[in-house]
């Protein structure tokens, strides 16, 4: 007989400034437990909501060897599927499923996948810059630090700060983030030249557009990015217009990237299998977990098309770790993206804004266990057995969330309208 579910509930906690949601359960044999991650920052407490109220009452009981299972039942359970929510809170009961699965067997979570293809991933930083002389040090800075893939970026993804609407725009426009598609394009262009100058091609660099073109533009944009032999360029449109990306594919030879905002196969299997993208992203959280990204990661490589998850800041070390369980494993690994919160290390060598050590600390105070960057450009687990990482609810306690507005997603364009974020 299998263990059952004794009780689920969800941690949250922001030790890094940011909202982190974890959800926890507890099994009938004393000691075993498994923990996930559910961590949409800007919803968190509609998903503690949700894992609370309904999926709580509807798992207390079952197998906890039942995985499959129990993200079919998740799933469907509220007729309607997908979506970020829903996902969410999937994702934290398939992850702590999991986890204790892998220490059931006494095995860490890659050798359930069928063990290592590699020993270590490789990894890609983001670097930023108000000019070209700041980007440079702190690329320089990530180049002493180990990493050949980086990524490089000026001001915010072509947008400014929040605040009151430009000049330039309509009287009565509103507050925002205001985008120049136009400049950003130049600027970005002229950005990738000088660091080809410089550096040669000593670096794999990357970009992420953030879907803050028209896709005609990124069809432009995407040609002329051709001479600077990116390693790819990310997200160069929103997913609903994701059909685009074979015809912009057409007209490049840089390679694409996409899917950070996927919450529903639908939106990245065709372009898989019409080859319109080179690498698949996805945030495990939201599409539910470790049981979708396995099937995700089998079926692009069936098109030759690799992955490279989306490990940003806000994103619990928990899923950062079944990230490069995942990798270590799969045939169709590509890169990996990775940030302060995934790992400890990180945050104390890149460190350099006022606060960044301290965050630091507090991350590793209410996260153990969590991947190793090493200076070599490769991140490792450890043989623990699960996904490795633990979580001192204790010390979770003592940062809490915080629950506001969230601007930085208020995009506009020049006229004052809305565009994704």
């Amino acid at each position: 007989m299998f263990p059952t579910i004794r009780d689920v509930r969800c941690i949250a906690t922001a030790p890094t400034g940011i909202n982190l949601l974890a959800v926890k359960i507890e099994t009938s044999e004393p000691g075993l437990y498994g923990i996930g991650c559910a961590t949409c920052s800007y919803r968190a407490a509609t998903i503690a909501n949700l894992v609370d109220t309904y999926v709580k009452p509807l798992l207390i009981g079952r197998p906890v060897d039942a995985i499959t299972e129990i993200w079919q039942l998740l799933h469907q359970n509220a007729y309607w599927r997908s979506g970020p929510i829903e996902n969410n809170a999937i994702s934290g009961v398939d992850m702590a499923l999991w986890d204790i699965k892998g220490k059931m067997a006494n095995m860490p979570l890659y050798q359930l996948f069928g063990g290592k293809l590699r020993q270590a991933v490789p990894v890609y930083c983001h670097t930023s810059g108000a000019d070209f002389a700041e980007l440079k040090d702190n690329i320089d800075r990530m180049r002493a630090m180990g990493y050949r893939y980086i990524r490089c970026q000026s001001g915010f993804y072509g947008g400014g700060e929040f605040g009151e609407a430009p000049a330039s725009a309509p009287a009565g426009s509103p507050r925002g983030v205001y985008l120049e598609p136009r400049k950003y394009m130049n600027e970005t262009l002229a950005l990738f030249e000088k660091l080809r100058l410089t550096y040669g091609d000593e670096l794999e660099f990357l970009h992420d557009v953030h879907e803050r073109i028209h896709p005609t533009q990124a069809r432009e944009f995407c040609h002329e990015m051709d001479p600077y032999r990116l390693f790819f360029l990310e997200d160069v449109v929103s997913p609903e217009n994701v059909d685009w990306l074979r015809e912009i594919h057409s007209h490049c030879t840089t390679p694409l990237s996409h899917g950070e905002l996927a919450v529903n196969c639908h939106e990245w299997r065709r372009p898989v299998i019409e080859r319109s993208l080179d690498f698949v992203r996805a945030h495990l959280s939201d599409i539910g977990g470790v049981t979708p990204a396995l099937r995700m990661a089998a079926f692009a490589g069936e098109f030759g098309v690799r992955t490279c998850w989306h490990c940003p800041p806000d994103l619990t070390p928990i899923a950062a770790a079944c990230n490069i369980h995942i990798d270590l494993a799969i045939p169709s690994f590509g890169l990996q993206e990775w940030t302060a919160s995934a790992s400890y290390s990180v945050l104390q060598q890149s460190a350099t804004a006022v606060g960044a050590s301290a965050a630091a600390d507090a991350l590793a105070e209410v996260f153990s266990g969590m991947p190793e960057y090493r200076a070599d450009g490769y991140v490792y687990v450890s043989d623990r057995p699960g996904h490795g990482v633990d979580i001192d609810e204790d010390a979770a306690r003592k940062y809490p969330c915080t629950y506001g507005v969230t601007t930085w997603t208020q995009t506009r364009n020049p006229d004052g309208s809305l565009q994704t974020p």
